[in-house]
């Protein structure tokens, strides 16, 4: 019996905006320090005993920091892209059919990449009870025992007993209002993970009876996938998979559910108030990531980005400063972020789901300054990485490296840049910037010119098959 764990890893985190955007979600910041959510997701598998290699579904503005996250983890994976979100039925449709292939008898263990999970070995223990309940042939959820009423998670109520430890579901509960949390948790109801173990026939099975759509568009976009950097890209028919939750379309519906109950200490982050509530605190229970200067403020949570954070007789407030953007909400009203994002989004606001730290396959740039005729940035490349070979029509580039080593070509050159030295990149060269060395490569660039949008490139030869 082989276990595939199929790691859920094309979310956006909207609720814990503006540090995770759509360009950079939450799975990939290190939101405690130290690594990303997706990085101790991998390990809390490496230490389940008889776990296959993970099967990684991205969406493509994730693809590149999935597969480097990995790489800094030393976790081998099995990188999938989809080439559009369709919620979670197509994405475990797809890690389904993927585990199959790896034998008739393989156990599908379904998980997001976000959570946080601090006690390894309890998390242990509860999957390979849920893969003993699932290698009889049912769909197994984790129910976690709730800490306390919340509004953030949906609700099991678990039913008959079945083998070992798991339970029939008797009913799923939507998110529910706090008064009825209350209720749901003084009747023994448990919060619903998210995290799933199903024989992967027994779950196509089900798919295919419940939503055959959903089975045979992804089925379709297996079989015209193509390999792309070493990562599975799905065909274009994923596009065409009904839109909706595993939890509703299936897990709501079968015959075959049940929860396994697992009492470790669990929290989907989903919005600033829970990472309060898991951050340290102050005695007047105040959390802060970052530089702030604090009098008289209580039950907040204050984020920085660098700059100084200066707050006077406040409480039960998030502040959350980036270098682009600033939340300032009440503490109760967290889960109403996403209700913001799509006002942003509405006003034509690019800040809503690009962060001012762009990442590329090739490392990452941050505008620092922009005004009339020219642009400031930041740019790192790590080692053994290289930008496209490209030009530009409209604009000239100075690049000032201030730590490692740049090799430049401009036009039929190759030259070494090192720290605190320049070079001139006139409008219309072709130029290309590598690391060739140990440390990550360093610079500003200043953009000068009449038109300094990032269209303004042509691509004459990239590593990562961009146009």
């Amino acid at each position: 019996m082989q276990v595939v764990p199929v790691v859920l890893c094309g979310g956006t985190g909207t609720r814990l905006w503006p540090v995770s955007r759509r360009d950079h979600a939450k799975q990939h910041i290190p939101l405690f320090g130290g690594e990303s959510p997706f990085q101790r997701t991998l390990r809390r598998l490496a230490e389940v005993p008889g776990l296959g290699k993970p099967i990684v579904i991205a969406g493509q503005s994730g693809r590149f920091l999935a597969a480097d996250q990995a790489q800094q983890a030393g976790i081998d994976i099995e990188l999938v892209i989809e080439p559009v979100g369709r919620d979670t039925l197509p994405a475990v449709t797809l890690g389904a059919l993927l585990a199959a292939r790896r034998g008739p008898d393989a156990i599908a263990f379904v998980l997001p990449s976000d959570h946080y999970v601090p006690d390894e070995a309890a998390f242990a223990a509860a999957a390979g009870q849920a893969v003993a309940a699932a290698a009889g042939g049912d769909l197994v959820v984790f129910g976690l025992k709730p800490t306390g009423p919340a509004t953030g998670f949906g609700y099991i109520r678990p039913g008959a007993p079945s083998s070992g430890p798991a339970r029939r579901v008797e009913d799923f509960v939507e998110k529910p209002d706090a008064a009825r949390a209350a209720e749901l948790v003084a009747e023994g109801c448990l919060w619903n993970s998210g995290m799933f173990a199903f024989r992967a026939e027994a779950g196509l099975a089900e798919i295919g009876r419940l939503v055959p759509d959903a089975l045979a568009a992804v089925t379709r976009a297996v079989d015209s996938a193509s390999v792309d950097l070493g990562a599975l890209r799905l065909g274009d028919d994923f596009s065409t998979a009904p839109k909706v939750s595993f939890d509703v379309a299936i897990m709501e519906k079968t015959g075959r559910a049940v929860v396994v109950p697992a009492d470790f200490a669990w929290s989907d982050v989903g919005d600033w108030h829970e990472i309060w509530s898991l951050a340290p605190k102050d005695a007047n229970g105040v959390a802060v990531d970052g530089v702030a200067e604090l009098l008289d403020v209580r039950n907040s949570y204050i984020r920085g980005a660098g700059r100084l954070i200066a707050a006077i007789g406040v409480e039960d407030l998030v502040v959350v400063d980036t270098p682009d953007a600033i939340l300032v909400s009440r503490m109760d009203r967290t889960q109403d972020v996403k209700l913001l994002i799509d006002q942003l989004r509405a006003h034509g606001r690019t800040e809503a789901d690009t962060p001012a730290r762009v990442h590329r396959p090739w490392g990452w740039y941050q505008t620092v300054d922009l005004g009339e005729r020219f642009r400031v940035k930041r740019i790192q490349v790590p080692p053994g990485k290289q930008l496209s070979l490209q030009k530009h029509h409209h604009r000239a580039e100075h690049w000032i490296v201030v730590r490692g080593t740049a090799e430049v070509t401009r036009d039929s050159e190759v030259i070494t840049v090192r720290e605190n030295e320049s070079i001139y990149l006139p409008a219309g060269c072709v130029h290309r910037l590598a690391n060739r060395g140990r440390i990550p490569v360093e610079l500003i660039e200043v953009q000068t010119g009449g038109y300094l949008e990032e269209d303004d490139i042509i691509r004459i030869e990239d590593d990562f098959g961009r146009a």
